[in-house]
């Protein structure tokens, strides 16, 4: 992962950050910081706005009102592009490129995180063996696998993760621990909504709940 600087700025900062649709309020004001090893537990029932707030924050939505700064910098579209990865409900795959074509494709667009190369993401995930499987063919489970290759090879340092564990069995979520834990020490940080048991990665945390409203 390239780092943006190395001051001792938030790495992400929010300030007054605040979401309404129809008129309704989703969240907000909001103020928050991450900093560089960090991660922030985003928690709050169904309705209060967790997958907004990080829409919000990778520029897939527009806020009503507020301010999100990347190492001290506002957080324009080319800034975001840079610095954030997103992982979503959605696996965010061709369905008719291979495993491997899909992270070559990608790391195209976005970069490539230094050292490493995809088919060494796919061993890392626990694909080895299936580079040359459609996207489509693959379960759920493995597709959300392929989903965290991609995240892996990111270099952006802000991880924005939504239900990371979600069709995962038990290794699955140890994976994305270990893979929080390293993104983590290479001074990167996280920002992750969970539900259930394995609510949050074992690493330095912060926790911020939304109120609930209406998603």
């Amino acid at each position: 992962m390239d780092s943006l600087s190395s001051s001792s700025l938030p790495l992400l900062h929010a300030r007054g950050l605040r979401f309404t649709r129809d008129d309704e309020p989703v969240f907000g004001p909001l103020d928050f910081a991450v900093d560089a090893g960090e991660a922030l537990l985003v928690q709050g029932g169904n309705g209060a706005g967790k997958t907004t707030l990080l829409r919000v924050l990778a520029g897939l939505l527009h806020a009503d009102d507020g301010l999100v700064d990347i190492d001290g910098r506002r957080a324009d579209a080319s800034r975001r592009a840079r610095a954030i990865a997103y992982l979503g409900h959605l696996p965010g795959l061709k369905a008719d490129l291979s495993a491997l074509e899909n992270l070559d494709f990608l790391c195209g667009l976005q970069g490539r995180r230094r050292g490493q190369i995809p088919e060494s993401a796919l061993a890392i995930v626990g694909l080895a063996g299936y580079e040359d499987a459609l996207a489509r063919q693959l379960s759920a489970g493995q597709k959300k696998r392929l989903s965290l290759a991609r995240l892996w090879l990111s270099p952006a340092p802000v991880w924005l993760l939504d239900e990371p564990y979600a069709n995962l069995d038990l290794e699955g979520i140890e994976l994305v621990n270990r893979m929080v834990q390293a993104h983590l020490r290479e001074g990167g940080a996280a920002l992750v909504t969970t539900h259930g048991a394995y609510a949050a990665p074992p690493v330095r945390t912060r926790t911020l709940t939304l109120g609930r409203t209406h998603e």
